[in-house]
């Protein structure tokens, strides 16, 4: 099964680990152990000031996806209501953002509440969705002439093209196929920078790109052999086809996506008032 953001983050069931280390995966960034049990204060504490501690070294940015709390509790041998209690401090210390439907990620005191509006994806059934994303591909490539119209740059202009699969607890749900304007976001290319769960929390808080507002076309398609072998499905399975344009200030455009979600797992949300 394959575990959520802080899961990864953390060593053996009922282990405390850390480390400095920040490679491409969460999990891989924790290798120094750390007892749980610490006789001096509450256990809700001890987790409390671990996830803390994280958060303050860059080992968690903000953007990243926490387990949720029977996940924690489980991974860490501790009660949910102890979970519970340590998510519930670091929410009202604002380390923490807990999104209806959508899972508690990690903030901080500028964390801009509006990006969510940019994460429309459900499950089957149309409801809100945990969807965890791990970046499969990133790259700097010669854009080609449609897309580079797209994004309003000459062609050939040198773009980021960054590649996410979105998985519901370890199933592959949908895939993205993003191109950036790569001077907005330089090094973001190298692996060693860690992406989110939240890409437009990285794209706010590191690069001081605002992510303004986006445009979308839903249709449907079937399945390249490419998608199909990323969504475990045979080729020319239908398909849910989301394009969108993301705009930062002054109508400037700085993202060209196509995310494709199987039909029988995927759903796209949105109300209008």
């Amino acid at each position: 099964m394959r575990p959520f953001g802080l899961l990864w983050a953390l060593g053996r069931p009922g282990r405390l680990s850390e480390s400095p280390i920040r490679p491409h995966r969460v999990e891989n960034r924790m290798n120094t152990d750390t007892p749980v049990q610490r006789r001096s204060k509450p256990l809700y504490k001890v987790v409390e000031d671990h996830i803390r501690a994280l958060i303050d070294k860059d080992v968690l940015i903000p953007g990243d996806l926490i387990p949720s709390e029977p996940q924690l509790a489980k991974q860490l041998s501790v009660s949910q209501g102890t979970a519970k209690k340590a998510i519930d401090n670091l929410v009202w210390e604002r380390r923490l953002f807990r999104h209806q439907g959508k899972g508690t990620y990690v903030s901080n005191i500028d964390f801009n509440n509006s990006l969510f509006r940019f994460t429309t994806y459900g499950d089957a059934r149309g409801q809100q969705a945990r969807i965890h994303k791990e970046t499969t591909a990133r790259e700097i490539e010669v854009g080609s002439g449609s897309i580079c119209e797209k994004l309003q740059v000459p062609t050939n202009t040198p773009l980021l093209y960054i590649e996410r699969v979105g998985y519901v607890d370890d199933e592959p749900v949908m895939v993205e196929y993003s191109r950036w304007r790569s001077e907005l976001l330089p090094g973001l290319e190298n692996e060693a920078v860690h992406i989110p769960d939240l890409l437009y929390a990285l794209i706010v808080e590191k690069y001081n790109v605002p992510v303004v507002r986006a445009k979308e076309t839903l249709t449907a398609g079937a399945a390249s052999s490419k998608t199909a072998k990323t969504l475990q499905i045979s080729p020319g399975t239908p398909v849910l086809v989301l394009n969108r344009t993301t705009y930062t200030t002054e109508n400037r455009i700085i993202e060209v996506r196509t995310s494709k979600g199987r039909a029988d797992r995927f759903s796209y949300n949105t109300e209008i008032r």
